[in-house]
Protein backbone atom coordinates (compact mmCIF):
# COMPACT_ATOMS: atom_id res chain seq x y z
CA UNK A 1 0.00 0.00 0.00
CA UNK A 2 1.52 3.60 -0.72
CA UNK A 3 1.89 5.65 2.52
CA UNK A 4 -0.88 8.17 1.02
CA UNK A 5 -3.44 5.34 1.60
CA UNK A 6 -2.73 4.40 5.26
CA UNK A 7 -2.76 7.89 5.65
CA UNK A 8 -6.18 8.21 4.55
CA UNK A 9 -7.08 4.99 6.44
CA UNK A 10 -5.62 6.16 9.78
CA UNK A 11 -7.37 9.71 9.63
CA UNK A 12 -10.81 7.88 8.70
CA UNK A 13 -10.30 5.36 12.02
CA UNK A 14 -8.84 8.32 13.93
CA UNK A 15 -12.60 10.07 13.07
CA UNK A 16 -14.69 7.16 14.32
CA UNK A 17 -12.97 6.87 17.42
CA UNK A 18 -13.40 10.34 18.08
CA UNK A 19 -17.51 9.81 16.74
CA UNK A 20 -17.84 6.84 18.78
CA UNK A 21 -16.25 8.68 21.96
CA UNK A 22 -18.78 11.48 21.36
CA UNK A 23 -21.78 9.76 21.34
CA UNK A 24 -20.22 7.71 24.19
CA UNK A 25 -19.92 11.04 26.51
CA UNK A 26 -23.59 12.21 25.45
CA UNK A 27 -25.06 8.86 27.09
CA UNK A 28 -23.48 9.66 30.27
CA UNK A 29 -24.21 13.06 30.31
CA UNK A 30 -28.00 12.19 29.81
CA UNK A 31 -27.49 9.13 32.65
CA UNK A 32 -29.05 9.60 35.48
CA UNK A 33 -27.71 7.54 38.63
CA UNK A 34 -28.48 9.53 41.27
CA UNK A 35 -30.05 7.44 44.06
CA UNK A 36 -32.96 9.11 45.61
CA UNK A 37 -33.26 8.48 49.73
CA UNK A 38 -35.48 6.22 51.22
CA UNK A 39 -38.35 7.62 53.57
CA UNK A 40 -37.86 7.18 57.37
CA UNK A 41 -41.45 4.37 57.71
CA UNK A 42 -40.41 3.25 54.20
CA UNK A 43 -40.35 -0.53 53.60
CA UNK A 44 -37.24 -1.12 51.16
CA UNK A 45 -35.67 -4.12 49.53
CA UNK A 46 -32.10 -3.78 48.91
CA UNK A 47 -30.33 -6.79 46.85
CA UNK A 48 -31.42 -10.02 49.35
CA UNK A 49 -32.54 -7.91 52.84
CA UNK A 50 -35.71 -5.99 53.47
CA UNK A 51 -35.25 -3.04 55.60
CA UNK A 52 -37.36 0.06 57.29
CA UNK A 53 -35.85 2.22 59.14
CA UNK A 54 -38.34 3.08 61.88
CA UNK A 55 -36.32 5.69 63.79
CA UNK A 56 -33.39 7.73 64.29
CA UNK A 57 -31.81 9.43 67.48
CA UNK A 58 -28.98 11.27 68.23
CA UNK A 59 -27.56 11.84 72.04
CA UNK A 60 -23.72 11.98 73.46
CA UNK A 61 -21.78 11.26 69.86
CA UNK A 62 -24.07 7.88 69.49
CA UNK A 63 -26.43 7.70 66.38
CA UNK A 64 -29.51 4.84 66.57
CA UNK A 65 -31.26 3.99 63.47
CA UNK A 66 -34.25 1.67 64.51
CA UNK A 67 -34.60 -0.92 61.85
CA UNK A 68 -36.59 -3.75 60.83
CA UNK A 69 -34.44 -5.42 58.82
CA UNK A 70 -34.37 -9.36 57.22
CA UNK A 71 -34.58 -11.41 54.28
CA UNK A 72 -31.73 -13.18 53.95
CA UNK A 73 -28.67 -15.32 56.53
CA UNK A 74 -25.97 -13.47 56.17
CA UNK A 75 -23.10 -14.34 57.80
CA UNK A 76 -21.21 -10.95 57.78
CA UNK A 77 -23.83 -9.30 59.59
CA UNK A 78 -24.44 -5.59 59.41
CA UNK A 79 -21.12 -4.59 57.78
CA UNK A 80 -22.80 -3.64 54.53
CA UNK A 81 -24.34 -0.34 56.03
CA UNK A 82 -22.14 2.89 56.04
CA UNK A 83 -23.66 6.45 57.93
CA UNK A 84 -21.63 9.27 55.35
CA UNK A 85 -21.14 12.58 57.33
CA UNK A 86 -19.58 15.69 56.30
CA UNK A 87 -16.33 14.41 56.77
CA UNK A 88 -16.08 10.52 56.54
CA UNK A 89 -18.00 7.63 56.17
CA UNK A 90 -18.45 5.40 59.65
CA UNK A 91 -18.89 1.56 60.00
CA UNK A 92 -21.16 0.69 62.82
CA UNK A 93 -20.52 -0.78 66.06
CA UNK A 94 -20.66 -4.22 65.94
CA UNK A 95 -19.90 -5.33 69.50
CA UNK A 96 -22.61 -7.13 70.70
CA UNK A 97 -25.24 -5.37 73.00
CA UNK A 98 -28.88 -5.06 74.17
CA UNK A 99 -31.07 -4.52 71.20
CA UNK A 100 -28.40 -3.85 68.37
CA UNK A 101 -28.33 -5.46 65.61
CA UNK A 102 -25.14 -7.91 64.65
CA UNK A 103 -26.43 -10.15 61.73
CA UNK A 104 -29.50 -10.13 59.36
CA UNK A 105 -31.82 -13.28 59.56
CA UNK A 106 -33.99 -15.15 57.44
CA UNK A 107 -36.46 -13.88 59.88
CA UNK A 108 -37.18 -10.23 60.34
CA UNK A 109 -35.93 -8.72 63.56
CA UNK A 110 -36.54 -5.43 64.87
CA UNK A 111 -33.02 -3.62 66.36
CA UNK A 112 -30.43 -1.05 66.45
CA UNK A 113 -27.62 0.21 64.36
CA UNK A 114 -25.73 2.85 66.03
CA UNK A 115 -22.81 4.58 64.88
CA UNK A 116 -20.06 6.61 67.04
CA UNK A 117 -20.31 10.12 65.57
CA UNK A 118 -18.69 12.12 68.09
CA UNK A 119 -15.46 13.08 66.09
CA UNK A 120 -17.63 13.32 63.18
CA UNK A 121 -17.88 17.43 61.84
CA UNK A 122 -21.05 18.73 60.62
CA UNK A 123 -24.91 17.67 61.05
CA UNK A 124 -25.23 15.79 57.86
CA UNK A 125 -26.03 11.84 57.94
CA UNK A 126 -26.49 9.53 55.84
CA UNK A 127 -26.78 5.97 55.71
CA UNK A 128 -26.29 3.76 52.81
CA UNK A 129 -26.89 0.07 52.26
CA UNK A 130 -25.10 -1.41 49.54
CA UNK A 131 -25.29 -5.08 48.73
CA UNK A 132 -23.95 -6.68 45.52
CA UNK A 133 -24.83 -4.21 42.45
CA UNK A 134 -27.80 -2.37 44.80
CA UNK A 135 -27.39 0.24 47.07
CA UNK A 136 -30.39 2.83 48.79
CA UNK A 137 -29.54 5.64 51.05
CA UNK A 138 -31.71 7.70 53.64
CA UNK A 139 -31.16 11.08 54.41
CA UNK A 140 -30.74 10.91 58.37
CA UNK A 141 -29.84 14.77 58.75
CA UNK A 142 -32.43 16.80 60.93
CA UNK A 143 -34.49 13.68 61.91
Amino acid sequence: MKTRTLLLLSVAVGLAILLAGGVLLLQLANEQSVVEPAAIGAAVSVGDVDVTVVNVTETDGLLAVDVEIGGVDDSDGIDSFRLVTSDRPLEPITAPADGRCTEITVAEQQCRIEFDVSAAEGSSRVMVLRRGDDQRNWALSGS
